[in-house]
């Protein structure tokens, strides 16, 4: 039986537990886990906001984290065209996802080239949307204050 390669994309930013999470997760249900991590310029362009830490330093916290063996850096949108750069077997995704235009589409493609998809829960309570509230408005107040 040959190894199965895992492949988890996120942005990374504001690393929280849910990140932590998704990795272990993602490790527990393959071989060997290849993490994305998206782009700067990727992520402003998906998300209409640049990450709080910039990709490099990203990069070097998700290498360092047990359950990731290796970090692909993406940068293009395409996430078919990421598995013809950096083959891999099975696609890791928040379940956000799950059910939507988006997930179904992604679904359908990678179907076509023998990927499967696989939903994990989204933490709801931790995000870094939630955490960058928090220190807008932190950062907000201490400028009026």
């Amino acid at each position: 039986m040959s190894e199965v390669i895992g492949y988890a994309p996120g942005a990374w930013d504001l690393f929280h537990v849910g990140h932590l999470n998704v990795l272990r997760h993602a490790k527990a249900n393959c071989d060997y886990l290849v993490a994305g991590v998206v782009d700067d310029d990727m992520l402003e362009l998906a998300k209409g906001i640049r990450p709080v830490i910039p990709l490099v330093e990203r990069a070097e916290i998700i290498r360092h984290v047990t359950f990731v063996d290796e970090v692909f850096v993406e940068t293009q949108p395409d996430k078919l065209e990421t598995w013809r750069r950096r083959p891999f077997d099975v696609f890791f995704k928040g379940d956000d996802w799950k059910g939507t235009a988006k997930g179904l589409d992604l679904e359908r493609r990678f179907a076509q080239v023998g990927v499967e998809v696989v939903y994990f829960p989204y933490t709801v309570h931790t995000s870094s949307t939630f955490l960058r509230e928090v220190l807008d408005r932190e950062i907000r107040s201490r400028v009026r204050g």
